[in-house]
């Protein structure tokens, strides 16, 4: 019997660490499946491509030049999708998620964005700032900017809390 309740007590500590590449694809095949019904829904053309990247589901909508999909790809919509997705995610699954929802290329887009505003800052740095504060963003966007950071060879910790959390950068 206590072999029983051990291994029980491995499961729930497998449940709570990072998840396995397995779940993880299992979270893209359920956000697929969401996400396809949406468009068939709206009557948008795309395909869907899943992807595990950095210990996350990244579920990929792309289409053709001519596609209506480019509706779904403005940063607030694709935000709001993407958190709808891991709620129908986390319903079937029973597991907080924390996929990466692309339309578009929309992510991309964004990771250029955020490089201009890290330039920008650093700019302020090398003009005689102390710091240079990012605006509120993302955890994910947050992460995204730290690692250009860090590749441009500066420092940067987030700031604040909830909706006003934000990145500031100073010399390392």
């Amino acid at each position: 019997m206590s072999d029983v309740i051990d291994n029980q007590a491995d499961v729930e500590v497998v449940r709570n660490d990072s998840p396995t590449v397995t779940q993880l694809e299992e979270e893209g095949d359920v956000a697929a499946d969401y996400i396809e019904e949406f468009l068939d829904i709206c009557d948008l053309d795309g395909d869907i491509d899943i992807d595990v990247r950095n210990g996350r589901a990244y579920v990929a909508v792309t289409a053709s030049e001519g596609s209506n999909i480019r509706v779904l790809s403005k940063p607030d919509v694709v935000s709001a999708l993407q958190e709808l997705t891991r709620l129908a995610v986390q319903s079937k699954t029973g597991a907080f998620s924390r996929l990466i929802l692309d339309i578009g290329g929309s992510r991309d887009a964004r990771q250029a964005e955020l490089a201009v505003l890290v330039d920008s800052a650093i700019a302020q740095l090398e003009a005689g700032a102390a710091s240079a504060a990012l605006p509120a963003m993302s955890s994910y966007e947050r992460k995204l900017v730290h690692d250009v950071v860090s590749d441009r060879g500066f420092v940067s910790t987030s700031h604040g809390e909830g909706r006003d959390r934000h990145t500031v950068i100073t010399r390392g």
